[in-house]
């Protein structure tokens, strides 16, 4: 992707708004803190300029049991009250580099998809590093999207009309997901990826142009991933790293949605350029001006309600279901 010599100058004037707010706010950046002081601190402005929430008629929490018997916490977001028919349902998965975010931080995002999709959505709350390192993670994902196939249809899930996505770590394990569905024969109807890591390592172009200044930061990604990983060589796993998948022909249909001033643009580009080679169905859009994690930030820039409104059109067409 070709890249600006000066890249500020590709933000909306309403997201360097925004920037210029974090910066003047003076708060310790996350990788300045402790895990368990950074997920507070995501908690507390997980919501600051978020759009209101929109009402949803049901909402339930469970939870199910893991392979290693963790009380895995779910949260269902259902467009219907009491329904006969069994609901296509989205299995979501939350980001924050795998050490913070959690059910409560993506509320708003699950429940403007359920309402704008007319869909189900099946939030995860897998467990986060470093007290669970890689896979765990991607392997609470697997157990929920396994869980939905089979035991869906108990809690008015369709489990023939799944879809899996989640939001930039979240939606490194949705793709994860979606490869091993493939190999484990179960039929994905779309891949919902927001702006997704995909790659190994964090060497491309957007990641040193977008790397400071433009909200995830260098010092972002490597507290993260250095929680997350036990070594070196779980770079080189594609439940991390999708991009580095021996064969991705057969995997779900994709939509990407991409921030222009992103570190993680070019990864999210180059996975979806093998996809397509691979003969995947994909659709990709670039929200211009934009920033890692603009969807949940509604309040301030009109984009995210698009790109919100652009997700939810491809999930009902992956879905089928009808636009009301």
């Amino acid at each position: 992707m070709p890249h600006h010599r000066n890249p500020r100058a590709l933000l909306t004037s309403a997201m360097h708004s925004v920037l210029d707010r974090v910066a003047r706010s003076g708060k310790l950046p996350l990788h300045a803190l402790t895990p368990q002081q950074a997920r507070q601190a995501y908690e507390v402005g997980a919501n600051v300029l978020e759009a209101a929430p929109v009402r949803v008629p049901r909402i339930e929490n469970f939870t199910i049991n893991t392979r290693d018997g963790h009380a895995l916490r779910l949260r269902l977001y259902a467009p219907v009250s009491i329904s006969n028919d069994l609901a296509p349902v989205l299995v979501f998965f939350h980001g924050g580099g795998f050490v913070v975010g959690s059910l409560g931080t993506h509320d708003g995002m699950c429940r403007s998809l359920s309402h704008l999709a007319h869909c189900a959505v099946l939030a995860v709350d897998y467990r986060l590093a470093p007290e669970h390192r890689f896979p765990v993670a991607f392997e609470d994902a697997w157990d929920a999207l396994r869980w939905v196939q089979r035991w869906g249809a108990e809690r008015g899930l369709d489990g023939r009309r799944i879809a899996v996505g989640g939001d930039s770590a979240g939606g490194t394990l949705a793709a994860a997901c979606a490869l091993q569905a493939r190999d484990q024969g179960l039929v994905l109807a779309l891949q919902l990826l927001l702006y997704p890591g995909c790659a190994a390592l964090q060497d491309s172009p957007s990641h040193k142009i977008f790397g400071h200044g433009f909200l995830l930061e260098v010092a972002h990604i490597d507290y993260f991933f250095s929680h997350y990983l036990r070594t070196e060589a779980d770079r080189n796993d594609w439940r991390f790293a999708p991009l580095v998948a021996d064969d991705v022909e057969g995997v779900a249909p994709a939509w990407f949605c991409l921030a222009e001033c992103d570190p993680l643009v070019d990864e999210g580009l180059a996975y979806a350029d093998r996809l397509r080679a691979a003969g995947v169905a994909v659709d990709l859009e670039i929200y211009r001006g934009m920033v890692h994690e603009f969807l949940r930030m509604g309040r301030a820039l009109p984009q995210a309600h698009q790109a919100l409104m652009d997700a939810a059109r491809a999930l009902r067409q992956a879905l089928g279901v009808a636009s009301h």
